[in-house]
């Protein structure tokens, strides 16, 4: 904490665009460099099996990465090379410290607005952007499925380029990829995603930022995610791709995760990573065991025959058990007690899904600044 405060001078200055790493941040000290490695990666079309509240409507099979020259966006983990995303998280750290210790000095988007766009609702989502963003001084505009209709009322391209002429930077959490691939392209701004029906990564880098905290390091850890193979999988195999670590997924036959994104990832020679449907053998020796509801939003229809379906896949005390006494575990939320997870592990001393849950806007802060170039 010594090391935060020694720097609240040059916080305070208005050309202060790094820290000093946090000799307790479990990750390597650099100055925030924002150094791009973006890897020429084409993405699939997905299935219908999302995550985090999202809906089951079929994404629309998304262009290149390459869709803006200017890669000043926040679209996959996998645009970015290993020392960009751990610079990342480094900044996470410093700010979240300087947020908790109550320091309200340092606003670098003072002045500055946001566009949220809310293709379909989110309490996390919402409440982690509009504060984080309160805190560093900007200002935040919450705009609801009523109120754009992306793609319907106004058409995408439109709709970025408006919205660009109002605001410093744009975050959307829409249902079709192609959706975020749109609005960066035709934005002048950047775009942050908030979540499609592919991948969220702002939420694996705040499930990142947890494991450094909790872990010691992200490196070389295991991370065993039980459930069906989502959009939270996909990120996690982005990031897998990217940063060495294990990484299993251990799902029921017919909901693995895409078999283009699992095979670009095993192919970046980068982490070990494994799709299995043996839960209890996947979770041994785990540092994390990681779930998500088993119905997203959208698929309630289904709800019943996936219970059926991921019968032996939930989380219960007997699977940390056997993962051993060092495992933590994590749910990107919300949760159905008593469905993927017990009541049990979600209140056990090793759950650490509320510090996960509050890591998602200090993440967001660090990525909203690499982007803004603050």
């Amino acid at each position: 904490m010594a090391a935060i405060f020694s720097h609240l001078t040059s916080l305070r200055s208005p050309d202060a665009a790094s820290f000093s790493s946090l000799s307790s941040s479990g990750i390597h000290s650099s100055r925030f460099s924002g150094v791009f490695a973006p890897s020429p990666i084409t993405f699939p079309a997905t299935s219908q099996r999302v995550s985090c509240q999202a809906t089951s409507r079929a994404a629309s099979p998304p262009s290149s990465v390459n869709v803006n020259a200017s890669q000043k966006d926040f679209l996959h983990i996998s645009d970015f090379d290993k020392s960009t995303l751990l610079n990342i998280l480094d900044r996470a750290k410093e700010v979240k410290a300087l947020i908790k210790s109550g320091e309200r000095t340092y606003l670098p988007f003072k002045g500055k607005t946001m566009a949220m766009i809310f293709a379909k609702p989110s309490m996390r989502t919402r409440v982690s952007f509009e504060t984080g963003f309160n805190l560093l001084g900007g200002h935040a505009i919450y705009l609801g499925p009523d109120d754009i209709q992306m793609g319907k009322r106004e058409e995408t391209r439109d709709i970025a380029r408006v919205l660009s002429r109002y605001n410093d930077i744009i975050m959307a959490r829409v249902f079709a990829h192609q959706d975020i691939l749109d609005l960066a392209k035709y934005a002048t701004v950047p775009v942050i995603n908030g979540l499609t029906d592919y991948n969220h990564p702002c939420q694996i880098m705040a499930d990142a930022l947890t494991i450094i905290e909790h872990v010691g390091q992200l490196e070389g850890t295991k991370v065993v995610y039980i459930g069906d193979g989502n959009n939270i999988v996909h990120s996690w195999l982005l990031l897998a791709s990217v940063i060495p670590f294990h990484f299993i997924c251990a799902c029921p036959k017919g909901f693995e995760p895409d078999q283009e994104t699992v095979k670009k990832a095993q192919g970046a020679g980068v982490s070990k990573i494994e799709i299995t449907n043996d839960p209890k053998e996947a979770v041994r020796g785990a540092d994390v065991v990681y779930s998500d509801v088993w119905a997203s939003m959208g698929q309630k229809e289904e709800a019943a025959q996936r219970r059926q379906v991921f019968q032996g896949f939930q989380v219960d005390e007997e699977l940390m058990k056997i993962a051993g006494q060092k495992a933590y575990f994590m749910h990107c939320l919300p949760a159905e007690r008593g469905v993927e997870v017990t009541n049990g592990v979600v209140e056990a001393p090793n759950s650490i899904v509320f510090p996960q849950a509050e890591n998602r806007m200090h993440a967001q802060n660090a990525i909203m600044l690499h982007a803004m170039g603050l």
